[in-house]
């Protein structure tokens, strides 16, 4: 069968390099238009959407005129209660107040516009989540913004703010996780939604860790290493990452004390699924360009694929959030009423806008018209054209008239861009009320093969008999668990790079018990939950992760492609002062301090530790002399090495805490922290960050100017030597004719 097959040899690892090479070098040179450039207009996205009458005639103008124009900026505050507390008294105050006022005053604008520019969104909790009226570009681009766009890098990469659309917000919101869930994101990357999720799970601020955990999924693997970063940033030990297909997504098995293994069902699942993204044309103008309704039709199959895999993984009870960023029905309520469809009445939509008062809105609607790609509508499967019969599929039409009202698509949430200046968006809320029909399958068979096994043994069947009747038999929810991870054996191809193993540690792990004397930790850190990315050399990062992490970990590392997990807790730092070979990271130290003795803590004063935050010199760190006297008496009999300096406001009901890693020197102290988060720290203690702030225009101003005076040192010299040439052969002419 296979006889005549040609198989293509594998390319090398130095082949692939240099064709990766050229195709960059014709992107390179190939001639690319200017977003400023792009016409926004596209009469078929105009008449498409009119036909399928999502919008309101009456509104028509508004929603095509805030299409055209550039997405304004938001972020949310992040990180613990106090220090976000702080943050936003930051950003209600002076800070944000004279950058406003100093827009207006180039612009000429009142101050009641001032206001306006930057306002709370009013469905987000605890009023953590900002919009400015103001573009990316207007911020990179523009001198008047060069402090706010530093405040936004230096506190996005301490993981204090997330910069993220405003529509893309409300998923994990109305998702309504818990610190003691099971989550699943199934297709995760860049992270935004990931990021809110885990920040969920630590909702409740205290101790322990929470029971409940973030498990982070995507296809693409190199998305998957843009997830790490973004998730990296909130030094979370409950979240994991992997590298699937979410449509063939394999089953996930957890460990019971007893050592029996059993399935891991979901509590609840986020499905973001691939779209077409018309929803974010503001932020994506390239879209206009290259829209047809063909886009939507070609992805409707895998997000059907995508959501029916979601549903298996679920729990009987659990809820699970479908949402797409494009306006597009055949992307929306069609994929959800061929669900509903096929799962009857195992799973229904649930109305959750309660979840987001104050979030403007509209329901999902009943009736579509699935076209193709000439723009044909149509009506029913049987008007469709033979030739278009593989773009526009007979499960793609709406349901009918009279059986419309059962599938309740007014629950689910539209998001238009002129309801609140926004991108457009689309979610849903499904709830799983009962198993899914082919999983009863599976739950009838178990029930007889239990009953079968207390039978008599003259009562079983031979092998032969068996096997003879399970030809015949349907095929359950198992055994097509078995087929897909049959096929994905056949399929699998090496795609990433290959990751390095999970090692974790065992009790008497011989590294362990020097870390564990030096910073006199306490027996509660279980040194099971520590975990190296090597085998035999030399540890270099131990990362600490969760109990429950830890067991997903080792009941699945061999089925299932894991891409990271962990905080960075202690780091190889073989110094001849310190008599333990690891230092501790700033990454985890707030999931291990509570373990940590006393002999390695030591309690700063403000001006102290703003003075250790400003030198952001390490080869002149400040020394102990200068420091505050209780300060020095604390550290006369403080061995050297790697600790944690603590600080708390005096004064105050809810007094800030700030705990950082540090280094204790022979002669000097140091806070051992990111220049960052240093940034960070000085901000909320109000000091001065001024010697931090860059200015690229002025750098560049300088830069050139330098330049200009260099060019013009060149040129003085160039027509010196040029000069001296001239009177060199001058006067050798001159020579000649006296010689001759």
């Amino acid at each position: 069968m296979a006889r005549n097959r040609k198989h293509k040899q594998k390319k090398n690892f130095a082949e692939k390099r240099r064709e990766k090479q050229k195709k960059k070098d014709e992107w390179d040179i190939t001639p690319r238009h200017n977003y400023a450039d792009i016409i926004r207009e596209n009469k078929d996205f105009e008449n498409y959407y009119k036909t399928q009458k999502i919008v309101p005639e009456e509104q028509w103008d508004s929603f095509i005129n805030t299409m055209r124009k550039n997405l304004p900026v938001a972020f949310r505050i992040t990180g613990s209660k106090v220090e976000a507390k702080a943050l936003m008294e930051t950003i209600k105050g002076d800070f944000f107040k004279e950058i406003l006022n100093m827009h207006m005053e180039d612009d000429s604008k009142n101050n009641e516009e001032t206001k306006d520019i930057l306002h709370c969104l009013p469905f987000y909790p605890d009023g953590l989540a900002w919009q400015l009226q103001l573009t990316r570009k207007d911020i990179r681009r523009s001198e008047t913004y060069f402090k706010l766009h530093n405040f936004l890098i230096v506190e996005t990469e301490s993981g204090n703010i997330s910069r993220q659309e405003v529509v893309s917000m409300v998923p994990p919101l109305v998702l309504d996780v818990k610190p003691s869930h099971k989550v699943l994101d199934m297709c995760a990357a860049p992270g935004s939604k990931t990021a809110q999720l885990i920040e969920m799970i630590h909702t409740e601020e205290g101790n322990s860790l929470p029971e409940g955990f973030v498990i982070a999924n995507d296809l693409d693997n190199n998305r998957c290493y843009m997830l790490v970063h973004q998730s990296k940033r909130l030094n979370s030990p409950i979240v994991l990452i992997t590298n699937h297909d979410a449509t063939i997504l394999p089953n996930f098995t957890t460990t019971k004390p007893d050592g029996t293994k059993e399935l891991l069902k979901f509590d609840r699942i986020l499905a973001d699924v691939p779209c077409s993204g018309d929803g974010t044309m503001r932020k994506n103008p390239d879209i206009w360009c290259k829209w047809s309704p063909a886009n939507g039709n070609n992805l409707h199959g895998i997000q059907f694929r995508i959501v029916r895999r979601g549903l298996e993984l679920l729990t009987v009870g659990g809820k699970m959030v479908y949402s797409t960023c494009s306006l597009n029905p055949i992307e929306n309520e069609a994929v959800l009423h061929r669900i509903l469809v096929e799962t009857q009445d195992s799973v229904q939509l649930v109305d959750c806008r309660h979840l987001v008062p104050g979030l403007v809105c509209d329901p999902g609607i009943s009736h579509w018209l699935p076209a193709s790609k000439d723009l044909q509508y149509y009506e029913s499967w049987e008007d469709v054209p033979e030739q278009w019969q593989t773009q526009v599929r007979p499960k793609m039409f709406p349901p009918k008239p009279e059986d419309a009202a059962k599938f309740h698509f007014e629950r689910c949430m539209r998001i238009l861009p002129h309801h609140q200046d926004t991108g457009g968006f689309f979610v849903a809320v499904l709830e799983k009320v009962n198993h899914l029909p082919w999983e009863r399958a599976s739950h009838i068979k178990d029930e007889s093969t239990e009953n079968s096994n207390c039978q008599e043994s003259n009562n079983e069947l031979s092998l032969e008999e068996e096997a003879k009747k399970n030809v015949h038999a349907t095929k359950t929810f198992d055994e097509m668990n078995r087929l897909r991870i049959a096929k994905q054996k056949r399929r699998r191809i090496a795609s990433g790079f290959k990751e390095d193993p999970f090692v974790y540690f065992k009790e008497d792990e011989d590294v362990w018990l020097s870390i564990k004397k030096f910073y006199d930790i306490s027996d509660d850190l279980d040194p099971r939950c520590l975990l190296v990315r090597c085998i035999g050399r030399k540890k270099k990062n131990i990362y600490y992760t969760s109990p429950e992490i830890r067991n997903v970990v080792l009941s699945n590392e061999d089925q299932i492609k894991l891409i990271n997990t962990g905080v960075k807790s202690f780091v190889r730092c073989d110094n001849k002062n310190m008599d333990c070979p690891f230092r501790l990271a700033q990454e985890g130290i707030q999931i291990i301090i509570k373990y940590i003795g006393n002999s390695r803590k030591i309690r700063i004063s403000k001006d102290d530790l703003i003075m250790l935050l400003q030198n952001n010199n390490p080869n002149t760190p400040p020394e102990i002399v200068k420091l505050n006297p209780e300060t020095q008496e604390r550290l006369q009999n403080f061995a050297t090495g790697s600790c944690i300096l603590m600080y708390e406001e005096e004064g105050t009901e809810n007094p800030l805490k700030l705990q950082m890693v540090g280094w204790r020197g022979t002669m000097s102290l140091r806070a051992y922290v990111p220049i960052h988060d240093a940034i960070h720290y000085l901000r909320l203690l109000g000091a001065d960050c001024s010697k931090f702030e860059k200015n690229k225009f002025k750098e560049n101003r300088a830069s050139a100017a330098a330049e200009e005076l260099d060019n013009e040192i060149c040129n003085d010299v160039n027509e010196a030597d040029n000069n001296l040439k001239k009177n060199d052969t001058l006067e050798t002419s001159n020579e000649l004719k006296d010689d001759t």
